[in-house]
């Protein structure tokens, strides 16, 4: 008989498993990264869309779906385990590149981003609880942004692949022939290799000087309500969740047009786009660490900014260097932000409310998708691409006054 395995938390300890977390979360932005480069012009190419809204339109539909996912994944990786969630939201990926394949219309398009949008809900909020419970306190920051690199800098490497072989081979088939890899890798990784985190969940719970703040080790009434509004330090980082990709909707729709206006090839475009999640995915393997050392307030605040001040400056300038350092500096206002985001909110969460908090965050945050887009393709609809990017600029801001004026951490 062998004996029982010992349940210990932190990084060095539980490594294993993490790196193949870190791996699988790589397989899910690698899923979204072979939309990023290719669907607005897919949209206009193939299908005869020339509405700015109604491109983006796969956008709105994905950022809805991946919300809810988000939502409820915290209560159904309580009530059926992390691992069976995380199988779940794989095998919703497995029609996705068919669909976008083989697809003879637009409204194939939006039904592969039901699919997407349900994958990336379920396999990421269940790969940053299953992080966060193996981790403990000490190296929650860290944690999150070999997470967040790994998604990122995934969904980056093939949004470049799919600008280079589209430029090559055209649109269709062979950059969609990623997504079959990578989703049955997903799959037969998650089915085969992982492992549930629900008794390290347990054994931090016992410890409640494993919390840095009281208020992580306090249980609420309601967690929606203290997500949202209630906690002045988790309703802070909400508000700057939900901007930050509101703005990140506006970049994943805008960019490629903007620079196919500009008479950039799919190559070109296909770089630029990937660098800004590129840099934002491997800043987070150092900005991960900042937020371990320093004030979760102040690096939001300054990652906020950073990003407004950029998308202030994109409509006033041109040039292909110029969106080269714009998209550079904008991965790293957002490298910033995103891991200190997860760290915040699970810090001010009780361990058996973390997962139903993360959850709710990140809805809320993914609403930004649907906000993001359709905002902007309205105005754009009735204005121009400068007049979005001033609007989505300033609200991004805002966003940074209410982080250093609200938070009390």
């Amino acid at each position: 008989m062998q004996p029982a395995l010992t349940i210990q938390l932190g990084l060095h300890e539980n490594w294993k498993q993490f790196s193949l977390l870190v791996l699988i979360n790589g397989f899910v932005g690698g899923m979204l990264g072979i939309e990023r480069t290719l669907l607005p012009q897919l949209a206009k190419d193939v299908f005869g869309i020339n509405s700015f809204t109604a491109i983006l339109s796969f956008i709105v539909v994905f950022g809805t779906v991946k919300a809810f996912a988000n939502l409820y994944a915290g209560k159904l990786a309580s009530n059926i385990g992390r691992k069976n969630l995380l199988v779940i939201g794989w095998i919703a990926a497995l029609p996705v590149p068919f669909l976008l394949l083989y697809g003879p219309s637009w409204n194939w398009i939006l039904a592969a981003n039901i699919f997407l949008g349900i994958n990336q809900g379920l396999c990421w909020s269940t790969a940053v609880m299953m992080k966060i419970d193996l981790a403990g306190v000490k190296n929650r920051g860290l944690a999150m942004g070999i997470n967040e690199f790994a998604g990122y800098f995934s969904l980056a490497l093939i949004a470049f692949l799919t600008g280079y072989l589209a430029s090559h081979y055209g649109l269709k088939p062979y950059p969609f022939y990623l997504g079959i890899i990578l989703s049955v890798a997903g799959l037969l990784g998650s089915v085969f290799l992982i492992t549930d985190t629900e008794k390290h969940v347990q054994l931090e719970a016992s410890i409640p000087e494993n919390s840095k703040y009281e208020e992580g080790k306090k249980l609420v009434k309601n967690v929606f309500r203290n997500t949202t509004w209630q906690s002045k330090n988790i309703s802070s980082v909400t508000q700057a969740g939900l901007i930050n990709n509101l703005n990140d909707a506006m970049v994943w729709g805008l960019f490629p047009l903007l620079l196919a206006s500009k008479g950039f090839n799919l190559a070109q475009i296909g770089l630029i786009v990937a660098i800004y999640p590129a840099v934002w995915g491997i800043s987070q393997l150092f900005t991960g660490i900042l937020a371990d050392h320093y004030r979760r307030k102040t690096l939001l605040f300054w990652g906020m900014l950073m990003q407004g001040l950029v998308l202030l400056l994109l409509p006033l300038f041109t040039g292909y260097y110029f969106y080269v350092i714009m998209s550079t500096l904008l991965g790293l206002g957002t490298a910033l932000v995103y891991p200190t985001f997860l760290a915040a909110v699970a810090d001010f969460s009780h361990p058996y409310q973390r997962a139903h908090s993360i959850g709710i965050f990140r809805f809320w945050r993914d609403s930004g998708y649907v906000l993001g887009a359709l905002l902007t393709g309205l105005i754009i609809d009735h204005f121009n691409y400068s007049t979005a990017i001033f609007v989505v600029a300033g609200l991004t801001i805002l966003s940074a006054i209410v982080i250093i004026l609200r938070m009390n951490e």
